[in-house]
């Protein structure tokens, strides 16, 4: 009778992590879907998974569609490789676009259950269950759980690895050491900017044994063997295509400064409520609490707040700052905000319910932003280019999208974009059937250099396809029907 009790109280347990994962996911699935167009980047991750089913060894453009990032072409090391080579194997196993879209729903709704694993091994269940609650309702972390791209999925491994990291060198369990190297490795071959992370490790080990004294640790080096083996084929790609074991390491760091400008050092801060939500102020609050309590010496919030704010120095001293290049941050900052919410209950459920109007609130407006006649035109365009003969090649400014809506090759609009542009670029497909498409989708006419590329158009081809009628938001062009020369 004794066990069944335990039993029936380690199932209700286990229920209420269920009914998150599951509330997460499906919430997730929501994100997939509330943009009618994927972002560049998610089309470029899924065209390099697609082209890499059929030939693995070839981690580049393979001249059939292209990344705009001059220098190097067409090695495509700066784009960390985990993803794309996980999408390759998805799609051999399935046809199904939809299922591939619900790839990143599922690791984002799973990072919410490590999340709730390693908040329980830092303090106890019930942070652990109020940081899943936040991670799993949190705009920014729902919203790019719904993209396919490698914030959610490197921090994912990330948290893996810290989760591994704690268990090993705090617990003193020697697998998981092991493991640590393991998938440390494979959250940096998920996006490069995970390498930030590393320096908390030895601070912590300092911090911890007040001297070197780690570094007689055996299995500590066993770690760092296994991080540098998995790594192995990846410098190994790196000597072949860059002369240079570190090569699509500095091909990315190159790359970071092609395009997205520069935003100033408190980029982060400005922005800090459409990042983190409602939780920015309970997260400070915490820390306030956390410093008066004189908690804030405890070795779990300092190791906490070493992962914060090492990952938050580097992140605001690069060039290029995005909102999603924070979500590595997202765990600390869920688990160290539960502390002050298990304190005080009303947080948990004020800061919750901000939260999910938030979401609410995000998900509306991004709807309403990105649902457009020009986004609509633009989809209607490329389901007229897979009609379109099998061997045709499409010139576009939208390379990596339109390989991805049409799997035809295409090639980007050759600059300076004139006639004796454009004809030599048809010397070079010449025998194929040629097309051209404008769209206003990222190319609005009230931008003069556009204009003048849609009076060219018009003026000297063909339109085969318009939309509306007036051709206005998109249009499509047969380039061996000119009208003049």
């Amino acid at each position: 009778m004794n066990m069944s009790l335990i039993e029936i109280k380690k199932w209700r347990k286990m229920k209420k992590v269920i009914i998150i994962f599951i509330l997460a996911f499906l919430v997730r699935i929501l994100a997939v879907y509330i943009t009618p167009i994927k972002l560049w980047d998610e089309t470029v991750y899924a065209n390099l998974g697609w082209d890499l089913k059929s030939n693995p060894l070839d981690y580049s453009f393979a001249r059939k569609w292209s990344d705009y990032v001059p220098g190097d072409w067409p090695k495509a090391g700066y784009r960390a490789p985990l993803l794309p080579y996980t999408l390759a194997v998805l799609y051999s196993l399935t046809s199904s676009q939809t299922l591939i879209d619900l790839f990143i729903p599922f690791i984002g709704a799973i990072s919410v259950i490590f999340v709730y694993i390693l908040a329980k091994n830092l303090f106890d269940k019930k942070i652990a269950f109020y940081s899943s609650i936040f991670l799993a309702f949190l705009p920014s972390h729902v919203i790019y759980s719904g993209k396919i791209l490698t914030d959610v999925f490197s921090t994912f491994f990330l948290i893996i690895s810290i989760l591994f990291f704690w268990l090993g060198f705090e617990k003193g369990k020697n697998k998981y050491k092991l493991l640590f190297g393991f998938c440390f490795a494979l959250s940096l071959l998920a996006r490069y900017t995970i390498l930030w992370v590393f320096p908390i490790f030895p601070i912590y080990l300092i911090l911890k044994c007040k001297n070197l004294s780690f570094l007689k640790d055996k299995f500590l080096w066993y770690s760092v063997a296994i991080f540098f083996f998995t790594l192995t084929p990846w410098f190994l790609y790196g000597i072949s295509e860059y002369n240079n074991p570190a090569g699509p390491f500095l091909h990315a760091q190159r790359a970071a400064n092609y395009w997205g400008g520069m935003q100033p050092w408190y980029f982060y801060f400005q922005y800090s409520t459409e990042i983190f939500s409602i939780l920015f102020p309970l997260f400070v609050l915490s820390l306030a609490f956390l410093i008066i309590s004189k908690e804030i010496g405890n070795r779990k919030v300092l190791f906490l707040l070493l992962w914060f704010l090492v990952f938050l120095i580097f992140a605001t001293s690069m060039p290029h700052k995005e909102e999603r290049f924070l979500l590595p941050i997202f765990p600390p900052v869920v688990i160290l905000s539960s502390l002050l919410a298990n304190k005080f209950k009303i947080v948990l459920n004020v800061a919750l319910a901000l939260m999910i109007l938030h979401l609410i609130f995000s998900f509306n407006s991004t709807i309403i932003k990105s649902h457009t006649p020009v986004a609509s035109c633009f989809l209607k365009a490329n389901e007229f280019i897979t009609q379109l003969e099998d061997n045709s090649v499409i010139v576009t400014d939208e390379s990596p999208r339109v390989y991805f809506y049409t799997k035809k090759e295409n090639h980007f609009y050759p600059s300076p974009f004139d006639l004796s542009s454009l004809h030599f670029l048809a010397d070079y497909y010449k025998g194929r059937p040629i097309y051209i498409l404008w769209s206003a989708y990222d190319m609005p006419l009230e931008i003069p250099k556009n204009k003048i590329i849609k009076n060219i158009l018009d003026n000297n081809f063909e339109i085969i396809y318009k939309c509306p009628e007036d051709g206005s938001l998109a249009a499509i062009y047969s380039y061996y029907k000119k009208i003049s020369t």
